[in-house]
């Protein structure tokens, strides 16, 4: 008998992989989404091969019946998720990040499920020692890393209350194809990879020689469906590559005919490196796409980010005004 998955937010970028995945290890899918910052396009071929159910509604929907759907497990991925509009309107960021994850555990301890899978964020431990470990400080910096971070902490009272297994992965930095193309100023990669496009400047910050732990969509997808099916639960997982990649590293694959530099931003950590020891021991799991076959394939498909937003010097200083404002 098939196993049913639900996932949130199942039509956006890490979403759409793993639907793509559990649907190859012959699960039944749910997809629920409002396609505030997703796309339909992500799982239309299988929405139109009737390879999905999918609901277009929205986490804070407290008319959502889960109960009809017999779920096994659930994967939570649905959020607001860039940091620039969460300092413009905090408020709206804790509403769908906190309170949606909550309507979402209101309606998960009336029915018995094997597991909820948490997509957290790394940005919880703001300007964190690296690498860095799951017991590290908590210390977030803004309100979108704020937000995920307390909706952790409310799937673990809520497992510990009411036994409803969970795993939570805190993502570093993902990336891959289908990366969101549209709405606020935000990766460093999606604006890179417009502008290359555009041949237009890459805006790079500061010195250009802080780090990211990149790891790809797919093997993102991979953990989560590892953490699902493992008997082991309970647990809080940092997933990255485990090697951090120079934002002049990027600089020298895209070949740019010029770059302009912009101000370092304060609140924002000069590296990120994920200690990935423990999701390696409990899950086996292993990062399988090296950062150059990842990138180089997305040049490859440079095309999808067509429609994505041209971010320039001054839309960028207009759009981080709130960012030096309010962070020191």
């Amino acid at each position: 008998m098939k196993k049913i998955a639900l996932v949130t937010g199942g039509a956006g970028f890490i979403g759409s992989h793993l639907v793509e995945l559990l649907i190859e290890k012959n699960f039944k899918v749910i997809v629920l989404d409002n396609l505030s910052n997703s796309d339909n396009s992500n799982i239309q071929k299988f929405i139109s091969k009737k390879k999905i159910i999918f609901l277009k509604k929205d986490i804070l929907d407290d008319k959502i019946n889960l109960k009809k759907y017999k779920l096994d497990y659930v994967f939570h991925l649905a959020a607001l998720g860039s940091i620039v509009p969460s300092i413009d309107n905090p408020i709206k960021y804790i509403k769908n990040n906190f309170n949606g994850t909550l309507n979402l555990l209101e309606k998960l301890r009336k029915i018995k499920i094997k597991k909820i899978v948490y997509a957290a964020s790394s940005s919880c431990y703001g300007i964190a020692k690296t690498p860095t470990k799951e017991n590290d400080l908590i210390s977030p910096e803004y309100p979108y890393a704020f937000s995920k971070w307390i909706a952790e902490e409310a799937i673990r009272h809520w497992s510990k209350l009411f036994n409803i297994p969970f795993m939570s992965i805190r993502i570093f930095n993902a990336y891959g194809p289908r990366f969101q193309t549209k709405g606020a100023y935000g990766s460093v990669m999606g604006v890179f990879l417009k502008q290359k496009l555009s041949k237009k400047p890459l805006t790079v910050v500061g010195d250009g020689n802080q780090s990211r732990d990149y790891v790809h969509a797919k093997d993102v997808a991979n953990a989560f469906y590892l953490a699902a099916i493992s008997n082991k639960k309970n647990e809080i997982f940092n997933l990255g590559s485990g090697k951090p990649i120079k934002i002049n590293e990027i600089i020298k694959l895209i070949k740019p005919t010029k770059i302009e530099k912009i101000p370092n931003r304060p609140g924002e950590p000069y590296k990120t490196h994920a200690n990935i020891d423990k999701i390696k021991k409990i899950l086996n799991w292993q990062p399988k796409i090296t950062f150059n076959d990842g990138f180089n394939n997305l040049l490859l498909n440079i095309n999808e980010w067509k429609s994505a937003p041209l971010w320039d010097k001054k839309k960028i200083s207009k759009a981080t005004k709130n960012w030096f404002k309010y962070l020191r």
